[in-house]
């Protein structure tokens, strides 16, 4: 059945491509920005649009800037142990004090390690401003999923030439034998009369950097 479905459409797109030139060159529109498609604003902006409405904490910084604010960020959470992927920038934590708990590739943290930290400090993959969504590939600077899965608390770190407008654009960066974890805000879920639970699936709170790099 499904043979014959797709042979049926396939048929269609012959006939309706019969008298289109073997040779006829393709014509490729230009990207447009998500402002210039949605005229919803500029791309960052409607990122962190979408972020807040998945309340997630959000701020826009500079790259200067950064150490300061994510030592004070983990400050007003009273962090005292935060687990850094083994290729985080040392650079991200250097104007905090907390202790930098590792993960080895020989000996990893254990869940109960991890769910007893305060939290973790990630980069990110992909950033999606149309969806909101922040992608992370297990690259050296996010380590593997149970560090942003387990811990009550994940202070990511999103760089403005991560950010694309939507969905295809994000999907054509990411390697799909990678192991991808797509996040849209804190965990959250709701039970049958729909009372909102957080922290089920995942971190109960999302803080993002929205770095803006230099081009």
């Amino acid at each position: 059945m499904m043979s014959g479905s797709r042979e049926r459409v396939l048929a269609r797109v012959r006939a309706a491509l019969a008298d289109v030139p073997a040779d006829e060159p393709v014509e490729r529109r230009p990207s447009r920005s998500y402002a210039d498609a949605h005229f919803e604003g500029d791309t960052l902006e409607v990122l962190v649009d979408r972020l807040l409405d998945y309340k997630a904490l959000v701020e826009r910084v500079s790259e200067e800037e950064l150490p300061v604010r994510i030592a004070a960020a983990l400050e007003r959470r009273g962090a005292a142990r935060v687990v850094a992927p083994p290729g985080l920038p040392p650079a991200w934590l250097a104007g905090s004090s907390v202790e930098r708990v590792g993960d080895g590739a020989d000996v990893p943290l254990s869940s109960a390690d991890l769910d007893a930290t305060d939290g973790v400090v990630t980069g990110c993959a992909v950033a999606i401003a149309e969806t909101g969504t922040i992608v992370l590939d297990a690259g050296p600077d996010q380590g593997r999923r149970a560090l942003t899965l387990v811990p009550d608390y994940h202070l990511c770190v999103v760089r403005s030439d991560q950010v694309v407008d939507g969905v295809p654009e994000g999907v054509r960066r990411l390697d799909p034998v990678r192991p991808l974890t797509w996040i849209s805000g804190p965990s959250a879920t709701s039970d049958i009369e729909l009372n909102r639970v957080e922290g089920v699936h995942g971190p109960r709170t999302l803080e993002v950097f929205l770095v803006e790099t230099r081009i």
